[in-house]
């Protein structure tokens, strides 16, 4: 037997195991994981054929834990993954045309808020955005159940592992992507269709079927910036004077007496030498011994392009200079207007299109972050208030935009 089929033997019966000791998803079982959770326990391999490999996700996520790219990956993450969210009634659908409603709006807000033994909302998405970010590869397992009132379940994959069907066709049946263990020939890869397997694409092109993700785009520019700071920090941490004097005519007895006496009496001690000699010493000095010898206005440079490459202002990865309260303010809604919006919309677009209308075929149901629209509280309240009063909305429409329920036909004055 393959070491590929252990692992999942043995990783099945482990998580078959936990399922059974819980009573609560007991009804989930006939949902069955077909991915590896962690397939990059060896080396990764890249083999021919129709499913196609992503590149370099070995050097990619050795760089997303470096300290400047990590800081970009966390403003973007972790704010994403705080947003307050809900599931509600599409806009062009009647809430009175949905059967069985609040049962299937609980449903799939338990899905989302438990979406396996494991992992809560938070540490699912947080995982897919983070293989986002990295390669332009978040991917995240969608299996049904069966159960209504827990229609489905989901398990976080590893982006790199994925290879897309080059030939997929567009049918239901026909599988569109395949998870490929390292190591693993194509023939024994575990096949998904396009309802088993979201897959988020940033900056998606019509001549790849893979995405682009920032760091793949300031890979090169990071590697710079990993040059010019070793090279720094030997600079700084170099002991060596950058300077020597010079003595003319110096006999070699004359040369050790003088080494013995600076080391002695002068080295370390605060005095002022006093030399005697028949001419004056020169100082040689080897380099300027300045900031400038640490090159590090060419650091700073390389951060505002690895900002630039995520979609943020320097000021998120700590160059703070020409700053104040005003520009401070037009770069945070910058950072959330081109980096933070766009990624978030995107996730929300898969949710609503890959597991509601395709695994779980719930078509009139959308799921979306509620901060979008306005990301300060008081100017949303006060949009919302003179939409209400101009009668643009109603109550229960403002309600549903905040998150809350409809109001009962007596209340609503």
């Amino acid at each position: 037997m393959k070491l590929g089929e252990q692992l999942r033997q043995i990783w099945r019966h482990t998580r078959r195991g936990r399922q059974a000791s819980s009573s609560d998803l007991a009804a989930a079982a006939e949902a069955e994981r077909k991915t590896m959770a962690l397939p990059a326990i060896l080396s990764p391999a890249h083999f021919p054929g129709r499913h196609l490999p992503k590149p370099t996700p070995v050097n990619l996520r050795r760089f997303a834990e470096t300290p400047v790219v990590r800081r970009a990956i966390n403003v973007i993450k972790d704010r994403i993954a705080a947003m307050d969210w809900q599931v509600r009634v599409r806009r062009c659908v009647e809430a009175e045309d949905v059967a069985f409603l609040p049962r299937k709006l609980r449903a799939l807000r338990r899905i989302l808020e438990e979406p396996n033994p494991v992992d809560s909302f938070r540490t699912l998405v947080e995982q897919a955005i983070e293989d986002a970010l990295t390669g332009g590869f978040g991917a995240i397992e969608m299996e049904p159940t069966g159960d209504p009132e827990r229609p489905a379940m989901l398990w976080p994959v590893d982006g790199a592992s994925i290879r897309i069907n080059a030939k997929w066709d567009g049918q239901e049946d026909s599988p569109r992507y395949a998870q490929a263990v390292p190591g693993q020939l194509e023939s024994s890869a575990v096949e998904l269709r396009d309802d088993q397997l979201m897959y988020l694409r940033m900056n998606p092109r019509s001549f790849t079927p893979f995405g682009l993700g920032p760091l793949e785009v300031a890979f090169e520019t990071v590697n710079q910036f990993l040059s010019a700071h070793r090279f720094a920090g030997k600079l700084a941490a170099n002991s060596v004077a950058q300077y020597a004097l010079w003595l003319n005519e110096a006999t070699p007895a004359q040369h050790d007496r003088l080494i013995r006496w600076w080391q002695d009496e002068i080295e370390g001690t605060g005095r002022v030498p006093l030399l005697s000699t028949e001419q004056k010493p020169e100082v040689l000095r080897f380099a300027q011994g300045t900031d400038a010898d640490l090159r590090l206005a060419w650091q700073e440079f390389l951060i505002r392009m690895v900002a630039n490459a995520f979609g943020l202002p320097p000021l998120m990865l700590g160059l703070e200079a020409d700053v104040n309260q005003s520009t401070a303010s037009e770069m945070a809604d910058e950072a959330f207007r081109g980096a933070i919006s766009p990624l978030a919309m995107l996730l929300a677009g898969h949710i609503t299109r890959d597991l509601f209308a395709k695994c779980i075929r719930w078509r009139e149901f959308e799921f979306v972050f509620n901060e979008l629209s306005a990301r300060d509280e008081m100017t949303e309240l006060a949009v919302q208030v003179q939409l209400l009063q101009a009668g643009v909305l109603t109550v229960n429409e403002v309600r549903a935009m905040r998150g809350l329920g409809p109001m009962e036909a007596g209340n609503r004055d």
